[in-house]
């Protein structure tokens, strides 16, 4: 009968060293395979949305470029607005896209970033020629996105935009 005590504390043990190494294998998993499958994800995400992407699409152009799309790219995108939807002597604020489109004048379109530059709050009205942040009361001029107020220490960067019949794009 001594053999069974002994066999049972044997089984005790090999249980328990097996629990305790697929406890640690999976705390070993669960950590190193965070960035594992983050990146996996990520990668696998990255490929869907590759794949996904339907084969009429225009390539994007290489970030710095300004060369303007071609009609076909620019019809297979969908308008940021329709011109009707810019009030002459002032504009719209598209906070997706975080860009301002105006119009100075009758006919002219200009656009620019939405993202103030003097603490990058996103700009939230349009008024009286300006474009005004709610942060720190800075305006910026609807024909040139220079600053008319401050404190913002530089003009809001333009924005390339197509007007295209009675739609605008953003390039």
């Amino acid at each position: 009968m001594t053999l069974e005590p002994d066999s049972l504390s044997t089984r005790r043990g090999v249980l328990a060293g097996a629990g305790l190494v697929g406890l640690a294998s999976a705390i070993t998993a669960c950590g190193a395979g965070a960035a594992s499958s983050t990146g996996a994800a990520g990668s696998a995400a990255s490929a869907a949305t590759t794949s996904a992407a339907p084969a009429s699409a225009a390539p994007a152009a290489p970030a710095g470029t300004s060369a303007a799309p071609a009609a076909s790219a620019v019809a297979s995108q969908d308008a940021l607005a329709s011109v009707s939807e810019i009030p002459v002597g002032s504009g719209k604020i598209f906070t997706g896209p975080r860009v301002v489109v105006t119009q100075p004048s009758a006919g002219e379109f200009k656009a620019f970033s939405a993202v103030c530059t003097h603490m990058g709050c996103i700009v939230s009205q349009i008024s009286d020629g300006t474009i005004d942040c709610p942060c720190h009361g800075s305006q910026y001029s609807i024909t040139t996105g220079d600053v008319v107020a401050g404190p913002a220490p530089r003009p809001l960067p333009a924005e390339q935009i197509k007007v295209v019949g009675d739609s605008i794009y953003l390039d």
